[in-house]
This record gives C-alpha cells, sequence and structure tokens, in this order.
C-alpha cells in the first residue's frame, strides 16, 4: 500500500526562496520577541506599567506579539503566492 499524496504535484521551484524567506522572518519574530523576555526578566516592574487603555505593557506586548505573528504570515503568503506566480510565468514562457 502506497502513501502518497492524491493528487500530482510538480516540483516546486520557489521552494528554495521561500525557506530563505521564512527562516528570515522566523529570525526577525525571534528578536522582537527577545525584547519582550529581556523586559520581562531584566526590567519586571516595566512591565506592570499602563501604557495602552489601563492595559500594562505586558499584556500590550503580548498581544503585538501575537498581531505581529500574524501580519508576518501575511506577508509570507503574499510574498510566496508572487514568487510563485513569476516562477510559474517564467517556465510557461520558457
Amino acid at each position: 500500500m502506497l502513501h502518497e499524496p492524491a493528487a500530482k504535484q510538480e516540483k516546486d521551484s520557489a521552494s528554495d526562496w521561500k525557506s530563505k524567506l521564512g527562516i528570515k522572518l522566523f529570525w526577525l519574530y525571534c528578536v522582537i520577541y527577545m525584547g519582550f523576555v529581556g523586559i520581562a526578566v531584566f526590567a519586571t516592574e516595566l512591565m506592570k506599567k499602563p501604557v495602552l487603555a489601563g492595559a500594562n505593557l505586558a499584556i500590550t506586548y503580548g498581544i503585538a506579539l501575537i498581531v505581529f505573528a500574524i501580519i508576518l504570515g501575511l506577508i509570507y503568503n503574499h510574498a510566496c503566492t508572487k514568487k510563485e506566480n513569476e516562477m510559474n510565468s517564467e517556465k510557461e514562457g520558457a
């Protein structure tokens, strides 16, 4: 019994490009997240201060991290779709 995809898939020409972009966006998120962890570890009192509509920095920064992750996902999806379309049109034109 074979375990393979039901639909035939072609080679993804943009795979390397998408991997590199994904890694770059991952490290960008890591840097922003390290800021959150750094403040939590080294400036605990700062996390308690209200900054936005009565919510403290910890809540505000945490929600911002979630929103930022969603935005990065949308950027990744848009950029990858655009690159795949470019590469597919180059293939068809060749």
